[in-house]
């Protein structure tokens, strides 16, 4: 159950908004091992591969709109290899890009093709779902497992979100162990049981989390990564909690 964990920095995006390296240095503080971007606060690649290394933090992955990969694909990849990061993760399919069922195909065919092009420079390209592609579609399969049935195991890996298969009533590791070695990072998310299925920290809710980090080991999970949408209370509380509770599972590398 060793592995890494990093957190997701869209968690933290109104502190983000404020001081983007003095957040940085508190997440490292927490006891973090990486960073998942959801953005760079207009930061040179440079200067954040510099700011990460003072703070002794890897550069694990960044989520990127599909929109910004198609239309600038060379520099999302030239980014990702300077702050030393080897994925670039599509966090979810654009309403405009996916209307009808026959779109959702083709938008499956060119994240092939990206993922050959960020296979071929060394990164991975990973899909990051929400509870929306768990719907099926005409051939009987969820949109999810078309879309990676549909697409090169090489070139297009999965960033499965626990809290969103569950709020979708699938259980996480059914989906880890049915695409063994095609999960590198993994959302461990919690979900409140008070009937909202709101997000919580880790270990205060209803999802399970002891099952998910068991296969991981089986899965070659490399990377855990926490995140929380929303927060009732500070997000930095919340972020704190759900390391803690790691802590205390001692799954930590």
């Amino acid at each position: 159950m060793k592995a890494n964990v990093a957190l997701q920095m869209y968690t933290l995006r109104n502190e983000c908004e404020k001081d983007f390296v003095g957040t940085l240095q508190k997440v490292a503080e927490l006891g973090y091992q990486g960073v998942e971007f959801a953005g760079y606060y207009e930061m040179p690649a440079e200067e954040l591969k510099s700011v990460l290394e003072d703070f002794g933090l890897a550069a694990v992955s960044s989520h990127i709109p599909f929109s910004s990969i198609e239309d600038n694909l060379k520099e999302m990849i030239n980014y990702q290899q300077t702050i030393g990061s080897t994925k670039m993760v599509c966090p979810y399919i654009e309403p405009e890009t996916v209307q009808k069922e026959e779109d959702f195909y083709r938008f499956i065919q060119r994240l092939n093709q990206i993922g050959q092009i960020c296979y071929e420079e060394g990164l991975t390209l990973c899909y990051h779902n929400h509870d929306f592609e768990l719907v099926s579609l005409s051939n009987g399969k969820t949109a999810l497992q078309t879309l990676l049935d549909e697409t090169n195991p090489e070139w297009v890996k999965a960033e499965l979100d626990i809290y969103w298969l569950t709020h979708a009533g699938h259980i996480p590791v059914e989906w880890m162990k049915r695409y063994e070695n095609r999960t590198p990072l993994i959302h461990l998310k919690d979900m409140t049981t008070d009937g909202q299925k709101d997000f919580a920290e880790l270990g205060t809710g209803g999802v399970d989390l002891h099952s998910v980090l068991a296969q991981g080991d089986a899965s070659n999970v490399e990377w855990w990564i926490v995140e929380q949408d929303k927060s009732r209370r500070s997000p930095l509380e919340s972020v704190e909690m759900s390391m803690n509770h790691l802590k205390g599972l001692k799954i930590l590398s």
